[in-house]
């Protein structure tokens, strides 16, 4: 793994939670689903997660700012499952119908982020970064993407592959060499010009700083170009 990738991860001394509770959430709702007729087993896997937020994100209002500490965890949990969220969200439609490698490689760009320190601290404010300026980093978050129906499939696809990297089942590799940027093959944006391009995957074109760049430049082919 990429040492920033490295960095990015173990800056977060709540993933362990999260694994835990992301753990729990898939557990369940395989053991649940396993005990529904068939034609409700879909559907259960795709709200679970919502069921869990739902439940998690209220928070007892006591008489003084002290807050409980089950309350205190409730808001932990909820806030971690918020960041699975944003990450299966960039994912899914950013890479949505690329399969295992196209969608690990936009994960691995919001963690190249994270790690740089300048896009924010969080996997949500990574990915949302400039939304309220509507000068969105990552384009679903602001072309109207979200407002459309999700492919139940690769929604729970993506989700899926979202918990496993949280919980280190799913390893990132760096096939992205430290890239904190990308674009579709088919557009030629001019912010490329002052990036170095590092790889070729599935339909999309990856690049990172040059002033971070090692001598030579890597340029690794991991898809057609379109």
């Amino acid at each position: 793994m990429h040492a920033p990738t490295r960095i990015a991860l173990a800056r977060s001394d709540r993933i362990f939670t999260l694994a835990m509770i992301v753990v729990l959430v898939l557990v369940s709702s395989t053991v649940g689903a396993s005990m529904m007729p068939t034609g409700a087993v879909d559907r259960s896997k795709t709200v679970w997660i919502e069921r869990w937020r739902d439940r998690l994100l209220p928070i007892p209002q006591g008489p003084t700012t002290v807050i409980s500490e089950s309350a205190g965890r409730d808001m932990v949990a909820a806030d971690l499952l918020t960041e699975h969220r944003c990450l299966s969200e960039v994912m899914y439609y950013e890479a949505r119908g690329e399969g295992d490698e196209g969608e690990r490689a936009v994960a691995e760009v919001v963690f190249h982020r994270l790690a740089s320190g300048r896009y924010g601290r969080t996997i949500c404010s990574v990915v949302y970064a400039g939304v309220r300026q509507a000068a969105c980093q990552f384009s679903f978050a602001c072309d109207g993407s979200r407002q459309r129906p999700k492919s139940r499939r690769d929604w729970e696809y993506a989700e899926e592959l979202a918990a496993k990297i949280l919980t280190g089942e799913v390893m990132l590799s760096d096939e992205t060499a430290g890239a904190v940027n990308y674009h579709a093959v088919y557009v030629r944006p001019r912010w490329a010009e002052s990036f170095t391009l590092t790889a070729l995957i599935g339909k999309h074109m990856f690049y990172r700083r040059r002033q971070a760049d090692p001598v030579g430049t890597l340029v690794a082919l991991r898809g057609p170009i379109w």
